[in-house]
């Protein structure tokens, strides 16, 4: 059950303390890795004991998976039966990618994320239009097949307008991908308005890396080829020699073999971004964020403004995130700009910090 999230916002302390006893002042680097709550260590931990006495635990972790899956959808607001698992960004792009006729349309933000853009690039058989951010909407036209767009920039931080993006993408006929894994978490997320949704969830998730989802809108199915499934994409999945008799409903025929370890973590994490609610971790987010626009904007520096939790600065010398590292902060240099990412276990100190020793 999610959180009020009408209680007045205390930005000194973080939204769940007892997850995460042990985290060093100054984190501000979820954008290139979210740190995974004391429930998902522990529920690593119980499945590493039995493992390591040679109890391979078939059903615990496949319940894991099953819990890991259901959760995403509940935060994506999709059925699960539209949750595809999946192992990385990029090989859910390259499924889209392949099914793709010769000659198709596709237009994609020109520094989007490379494992977004790349697997359109390697069809030289397809058109992929580059443009700039606030132009994606406008560059739909007749016969375009495909948008692409991460719903927060990696770079910048910058949020796309994705309801300008959709309905551009409906007048033309074309289907929508998004990529929410620099946004789910701590930005409201329905899946159910985009064609496709893909997701890695090691950052604003908290999970580890190979837990990754592609959603499937109802009549998208019919565009993917299941060019990839293997026996966990099977209706029957004790058939698992020879082709496929009959694949799983749903998106569910775009599985991929899950990493069990990864989901037994995600399922634990998950269920704190929902206990917590991702409306109140955006009210938490985004308002840290705006502290650290508005302290280096009174250092004399032009963060890049909008209403994302990805802070980015351009112009930072090295001398000063030099000092940053000095004092214990955690953040990350992307695309000229230093980049900081306040996430639910962040406070006003861990800002306050930078912004000290940025002076």
């Amino acid at each position: 059950m999610s959180s009020d999230t009408t209680a007045p916002l205390d930005l000194t302390s973080p939204l769940a303390p007892a997850e995460y006893p042990s985290l060093a002042p100054g984190y501000l680097n979820t954008a290139t890795v979210g740190i995974p709550p004391a429930r998902a260590l522990a529920a690593l931990h119980d499945a590493l004991g039995p493992w390591a006495a040679g109890h391979t635990g078939g059903d615990a972790f496949e319940a894991a998976v099953t819990s890991a899956r259901a959760a995403f959808a509940r935060l994506a607001h999709v059925p699960a039966e539209q949750v595809a698992l999946a192992g990385s960004v990029a090989g859910s792009v390259g499924l889209i990618a392949t099914a793709l006729p010769p000659g198709a349309d596709v237009v994609a933000y020109e520094r989007d994320f490379s494992a977004l853009v790349h697997p359109f690039a390697a069809r030289p058989d397809i058109t992929l239009r580059l443009v700039p951010l606030e132009e994606l909407a406008a560059a739909v036209r007749p016969g375009t097949a495909l948008v692409a767009v991460s719903s927060a920039q990696s770079s910048d931080g910058r949020v796309a307008d994705l309801p300008a993006i959709r309905a551009a993408a409906a007048v033309h006929g074309a289907r929508t991908l998004v990529d929410a894994t620099q946004s789910a978490g701590w930005l409201p997320l329905d899946a159910s308005l985009d064609d496709y949704v893909v997701c890695h969830t090691y950052k604003w998730l908290c999970a580890p890396h190979g837990a990754a989802f592609l959603t499937v809108r109802p009549g998208a199915e019919d565009t993917l080829a299941p060019t990839f499934a293997g026996w966990y994409a099977a209706a029957d999945r004790d058939s698992i020699y020879g082709p496929i008799a009959e694949l799983a409903p749903g998106a569910h025929r775009f599985d991929t073999r899950p990493a069990y370890l990864p989901h037994i973590a995600a399922a634990a994490s998950f269920s704190l971004v929902e206990e917590l609610g991702v409306d109140r971790v955006h009210a938490h987010d985004t308002a840290l964020a705006q502290r650290l626009r508005d302290g280096f904007t009174a250092l004399g520096y032009s963060p890049v403004p909008g209403p994302s939790a990805i802070v980015a600065v351009p112009g930072v010398p090295t001398a000063v995130t030099d000092r940053l590292r000095a004092a214990g902060a955690s953040f990350a240099a992307r695309a000229g700009n230093l980049r900081l990412a306040p996430h639910f276990y962040t406070t006003a100190a861990d800002v306050d910090l930078v912004l000290a020793a940025a002076s």
